[in-house]
């Protein structure tokens, strides 16, 4: 790991107001990359122009910028990461930024625990207001970890850095997939058990909730999580893990979050809705469960 290569990847959207911010945090890694690619995934307010004005700011860092036809954060983050050339990636999103010792720290935790994955805990930035995302406390629970990332849901992308070589083996993150291709991406890299991963307690990174940002869509997360849940009941069973009792967990977890979300702006409608739909969710995915073979698209 001493000598590991490390490429950046930022899909960006029409983040000309957050670009340089994203790009900034970057320059003040403790432990530069090699490279960061951003690809504009068909911003019209001068996103591209704007991340390439930060190219004297990235001194010794490579800023490469791609400009796409809009088509999605998963396919502008497979882009880069086709064109990246480190032998670790890192995931920054264009409206996020990390603090100057992520990727140091990353790196010695990986290093250290011969990991093929590593994450951290993030701020959560809601206007003034800053959460502690503590993620690291998820997995503090007897078991095959692998159990507890199935049930409990998102590890933060901008946490995220892993191996180039086991993302392409994958296939990338899954363009059908509107929401959560992240969870759904590090679900099938660490489904082998031989590939193990940390999410370590130090906070290393800002996520800010803005109206347009993915984790903003509460009905599209909601679906989007019940099929990655049914797609990965085959590896819980090959696992050895408990899969009826995981399924019913990751079911009332997905619609608890659906219903928080709805609570919070006052949508009583929806929540009613939401509460009606959980029923026949958890025994469609039960019925899915017993019948499912494991399959996920390649986009790489």
């Amino acid at each position: 790991m001493g000598e590991a290569r490390i490429s950046v990847i930022i899909p960006a959207y029409q983040a000309a107001e957050t670009i340089g911010r994203a790009l900034r945090s970057v320059s003040l890694q403790t432990l530069a990359p090699v490279e960061v690619i951003v690809v504009d995934d068909g911003s019209d307010d001068g996103t591209a122009e704007l991340a390439e004005s930060m190219r004297d700011h990235l001194e010794g860092i490579n800023l490469i910028v791609f400009r796409q036809e809009n088509r999605g954060a998963g396919a502008a983050r497979n882009k880069a990461i086709i064109e990246s050339s480190g032998s670790l990636l890192a995931f920054l999103d264009a409206d996020d930024e990390w603090m100057p010792a992520k990727l140091e720290r990353s790196v010695a935790e990986l290093s250290r625990g011969n990991f093929s994955l590593v994450a951290h805990n993030s701020w959560i930035v809601k206007g003034r207001e800053q959460l502690l995302n503590n993620c690291a406390e998820r997995f503090k629970v007897p078991g095959d970890p692998y159990g507890s990332l199935y049930k409990r849901g998102y590890i933060d992308t901008c946490t995220v850095v892993v191996r180039r070589d086991l993302v392409f083996a994958v296939g990338g993150f899954d363009e059908t997939l509107p929401s959560a291709q992240d969870f759904d991406l590090w679900l099938a890299v660490l489904q082998d058990p031989e590939e193990k991963f940390l999410v370590f307690e130090d906070i290393l990174s800002r996520y800010y909730v803005t109206p347009g940002s993915i984790m903003s869509f509460t009905e599209r997360r909601r679906t989007c999580g019940l099929r990655i849940a049914r797609r990965f009941v085959p590896v819980l069973k090959k696992r050895g893990i408990s899969w009826l009792s995981a399924i019913v967990f990751r079911v009332f977890a997905i619609h608890y979050e659906a219903i928080s979300s709805y609570w919070e702006m006052r949508r009583i409608s929806f929540i009613v809705r939401t509460m009606l739909m959980l029923s026949i969710a958890l025994v469609e995915t039960l019925i899915r469960g017993f019948m499912s073979d494991y399959r996920r698209p390649k986009n790489l």
